[in-house]
This record gives C-alpha cells, sequence and structure tokens, in this order.
C-alpha cells in the first residue's frame, strides 16, 4: 500500500526574503523545512481580476466551502472505486490518475488551466463554474454507481435462487410437476421445507397438523445439506373451513417453512436466461462505473485543485494587501510528518502575525488570543482562531 501524501499550500509576502527572484524563495522556504518531513515545490498562480474588498471576503467563504464540497466529492469518488475493486489497494490506486498521470504528478506540476478557467473572467464567475463542475461529478458517479449496485443486488438475488439452500433457491428446476395435485377442485399441494434434524418428526406429526391432511401424502422431493423439502397435500380451503391456511400456519409455528411455488411452462429455461441476462448488463454496467470513477477522479482532483489555487489567491490578497507580490509553495509531505512542516514554517514565519504570536521562555510559538482577533479582523478572515496562522497555509488530503 503505497504512503498517503499530504499537500500543504504556503504563501508569503515577496518582502521577506532577501530576493525577490521566484526560485529564490522557495530555495528559502526550503531551507526552514528538513527535508525529510517535506519537499517544497513552486506553486504557480496566475494574477485574477480582483473585485472589492466586500467580495472578496465573501468569496473567501464560499471558497472554503467549495474546498470542503470538493474534498467531498473526492472521498466519495475514491470510495466508490473501492466499492467497485473490492477494496483492492494496488487496483484502486491504478484507477487515480489524473490526466492520466499519476495525482502526485499532477499536483507537482500543476499549472492553471487557462483555457477551461480563463483568468480574465470575475472571481465570482469563476467559482461558480467550479462549483457547478464538482456537483455534476458527484451527480453522473453517484447516479452509475448507484445504477451498479442495483444491478448487482439484483444478480445476487438471482444467483441466490441458484445456489442457495432449499428455503431459499428456486424451487423451478427442482420440482417435478407430476408430484404436484393440479385442476383438483377438493386438493391442493403444499411445498414444506424441514431441517433435516426435524424431519422424523415432521413425517410423525404433519398428518395431524390440521384437519382433512391426505394421509401418507408427504412425498421427499429434494434434499441437501441442511433442509428436506417435501410435498403434502391437503384439502383446499372452503367458505367455512380453512384446512389449508391452518397447515401452513402450523408448519410455520413448527419452524418448518413453506414454500410458494406454481408451475410454469418453460419457466426452469426463462430463470437461466434472466440470470444470463442480468449477469451480461452487470459486467457491462461494471466497465462504465470503472470508467466514471476514473475520470470521476481526475476531473474532481483537478476542480479541487483550481479551487485551493483561488482559496491561496483571495487570502492573499485579504492578507498582504496591494500591491499584490507574493510566493506561493506547495509542500509535499505525509500525515506524520506534516506536523513538523507546520512547526517549521511557525518557527520562521510567524512573526508576520505581528502581535498576534509571541514567543515563550523556551523559544516556543504562543498565540495571543485578543491581538488574534484584531489581526483576523484586519486581515478580513473568518472567527476560528484555530485555523489563523500567521501567514497563509492550507492542507489537501487524498484518500
Amino acid at each position: 500500500m503505497p504512503t498517503p501524501t499530504k499537500y500543504c499550500l504556503v504563501s508569503l509576502p515577496s518582502r521577506i526574503f532577501d530576493s525577490s527572484n521566484q526560485d529564490e524563495a522557495i530555495r528559502s522556504i526550503s531551507a526552514t523545512i528538513n527535508p525529510e518531513n517535506g519537499n517544497v515545490l513552486p506553486f504557480p498562480i496566475p494574477s485574477f481580476k480582483i473585485g472589492t474588498l466586500d467580495a472578496l471576503v465573501q468569496q473567501a467563504d464560499d471558497l472554503a466551502k467549495l474546498d470542503a464540497a470538493c474534498e467531498g466529492v473526492v472521498s466519495k469518488v475514491s470510495d466508490s472505486l473501492k466499492s467497485i475493486l473490492d477494496n483492492d489497494e494496488d487496483k484502486v490506486e491504478q484507477q487515480k490518475m489524473v490526466n492520466d498521470k499519476p495525482t502526485d504528478h499532477y499536483m507537482r506540476t500543476f499549472s492553471w488551466n487557462k483555457v477551461r478557467y480563463r483568468t480574465d473572467r470575475p472571481l465570482g464567475e469563476l467559482i461558480d463554474n467550479l462549483q457547478k463542475e464538482i456537483q455534476n461529478i458527484d451527480n453522473d458517479v453517484k447516479a452509475k454507481f448507484n445504477q451498479y449496485n442495483g444491478i448487482k443486488t439484483n444478480l445476487a438475488a438471482l444467483q441466490r435462487k441458484q445456489t442457495g439452500n432449499l428455503a431459499t433457491k428456486s424451487l423451478t428446476p427442482i420440482v417435478d410437476p407430476s408430484l404436484l395435485v393440479t385442476n383438483s377442485e377438493y386438493l391442493e399441494t403444499h411445498l414444506i421445507v424441514v431441517p433435516n434434524n426435524a424431519r422424523k418428526d415432521f413425517l410423525k406429526t404433519y398428518e395431524t397438523l390440521a384437519p382433512m391432511v391426505v394421509p401418507r401424502s408427504a412425498i421427499e422431493v429434494s434434499k441437501d445439506e441442511e433442509f428436506t423439502l417435501f410435498a403434502v397435500t391437503t384439502f383446499k380451503d372452503t367458505e367455512l373451513k380453512k384446512h389449508s391456511t391452518e397447515f401452513v400456519q402450523k408448519c410455520r409455528e413448527q419452524k418448518w417453512t413453506p414454500r410458494q411455488y406454481k408451475y410454469v411452462e418453460g419457466g426452469r429455461e426463462e430463470e437461466q436466461r434472466e440470470l444470463d441476462r442480468v449477469a451480461r448488463e452487470e459486467k457491462k454496467v461494471w466497465g462504465e462505473a470503472l470508467r466514471l470513477g476514473r475520470t470521476g477522479w481526475s476531473e474532481s482532483v483537478m476542480v479541487w485543485a483550481h479551487v485551493m489555487t483561488l482559496r491561496v489567491f483571495v487570502e492573499t490578497v485579504l492578507r498582504y494587501g496591494l500591491p499584490l507580490e507574493f510566493v506561493a509553495a506547495l509542500i509535499k509531505t505525509t500525515p506524520k510528518q506534516a506536523s513538523k512542516v507546520k512547526k517549521a514554517l511557525d518557527d520562521a514565519y510567524s512573526y508576520l502575525g505581528g502581535n498576534a504570536f509571541g514567543r515563550d521562555k523556551k523559544g516556543r510559538v504562543t498565540k495571543d488570543d485578543a491581538n488574534l482577533s484584531s489581526e483576523m479582523a484586519a486581515a478580513g478572515v473568518g472567527s476560528d482562531a484555530h485555523e489563523y496562522t500567521a501567514y497563509v497555509y492550507y492542507e489537501i488530503d487524498f484518500p
């Protein structure tokens, strides 16, 4: 099983670096992080059309919700692939490609798709388009996998009829119609499934379970490892007496299972044809679901990466102001090492938070809640102090 990957997206103001050169800035960020904990790469973010401050604050909130929606869809697509591939991790990973390349390759070489998402369009329009795309992906994948699960359930039920025990399987290929009383005005045949350990008890008592049971009419029809199937003849119900109904009810009370069966000409062949048809349909829809799951993964990851790009951009504008001069980096790490990456960044850049961040006697970064609230208000960000950092910082976890 491959090692889980976590990606950290970071944006820092260019003014804090000795050189305005982007490569130099990336090297400076890399120097703050132990190479064993994470690998720092440039994360190119184009220039977008910036509206009013109020619009940016609203867009930051919209992007936070869209980020969560993308994470949810990517997770659901992953779960769908696991389901259809029987939780085979190697096979699932083979399907988790973006543009026919590994997801990690796409993230490490990410480039904004300017053809699909034109940078000369308003931010609000780009956000709306991304929101519609992720919703469509979710709907398409959900519909196809629901269709597959329905057919799979239907096939399993048909297979159980062929391979189950006598209490559940189809009686069509088992019961010889010559054993049944048909076209009689007074008599009818009941098929009763009896556990093998109750066989002797059944044969001793069935004639006296109810009135009007035909004596010595019990015939063994079939037997498996668990049950024996008997055919028993009784008189039919009349308006005054429900002999047949009473016999069936008494069998149930004894934990013997009455089976409904009606002979149909050609029924055995029809059941086999239906089983074959559903098996072909299941195989066909399995392939469609797998292809759509693969496409859904690729598309949802791409949408999520673009949403996070916009989120970093909007937060950068709110945090650092204009003129917009910043450095964005992608840090590839693991869930276990991510906390060390975050601590290294905090140690190096917490001073950007002004009075909101300080250090204790041991040099550890601390937060001043009162000053933190004012810094957050000035930056135009939300009220969750736990998530606030002195610099722009987000994480992406792929399931």
